[in-house]
């Protein structure tokens, strides 16, 4: 039986110890202070599990325990040659490969032509804000990535994310226009009068 595939959580912490050894404590922190969300969903459970099943699986070893003070003792894990060896081909394995990914997204834009119009419309103009809203994030980091000199190569992830999201941003800036200038034909009539005030009742049980 082959071994299981390291899960992004998973590569995120080996990520981490071919720095140094550290304790979850840490690798948590760090994890947040490089923005690694953009590609992973941060959590200290999920966190924790991962370096559980890690260290079961013989990729990380514990070296030393810590305490300071009262504060619950501290376990420090370092990286094993087996995990570094499972590091490496799961990334070389990434990087080579063209992934079936399957944006949400895509999904709601084959929709449009079922939905009213002006309904779909409104809803692609309040992710065009959102998008704006992300992108000036990004700059920001990037602003305090280049005053911290920090090298490109720590965080060209989180740049192709951010250009990803300034494609999409300028991309759905476009089709708005296009739905706007006429250029993009609705094929079925206007037929959805009452999506108006599903979304209005949507927008009150959010607020």
């Amino acid at each position: 039986m082959g071994r299981a595939k390291l899960t992004p959580m998973a590569m995120a912490v080996l990520e981490l110890l071919h720095e140094r050894p550290m304790h979850p404590y840490e690798m948590n922190q760090l994890l947040r202070e490089r923005h690694v969300e953009n590609r992973v969903n941060v959590k200290p459970g999920s966190l924790y599990h991962t370096v559980d099943r890690l260290l079961a699986d013989g990729h990380i070893e514990v070296v030393e325990t810590q305490r300071e003070g009262r504060r619950p003792e501290r376990t420090v894990y370092a990286l094993t040659e087996q995990g570094r060896d499972a590091f490496v081909e799961r990334a070389v394995t990434i990087l080579r490969t063209l992934a079936a990914e399957r944006p949400e997204y895509a999904t709601g834009l084959a929709s449009l032509n079922d939905l009213d119009k002006d309904v779909a419309l409104a809803q692609l103009q309040d992710r065009v804000l959102l998008l704006e809203v992300e992108v000036a994030g990004h700059a920001a980091i990037r602003k305090r990535l280049a005053d911290e000199q920090v090298p490109e190569i720590y965080w060209i992830d989180w740049k192709y994310t951010a250009a990803s999201c300034e494609f999409e941003l300028n991309w759905t800036k476009q089709l708005v226009a296009d739905i706007q200038s006429g250029r993009l034909e609705w094929q079925h009539p206007k037929r959805h009068s009452h999506e108006l005030e599903l979304i209005k009742d949507d927008d009150d049980k959010a607020s």
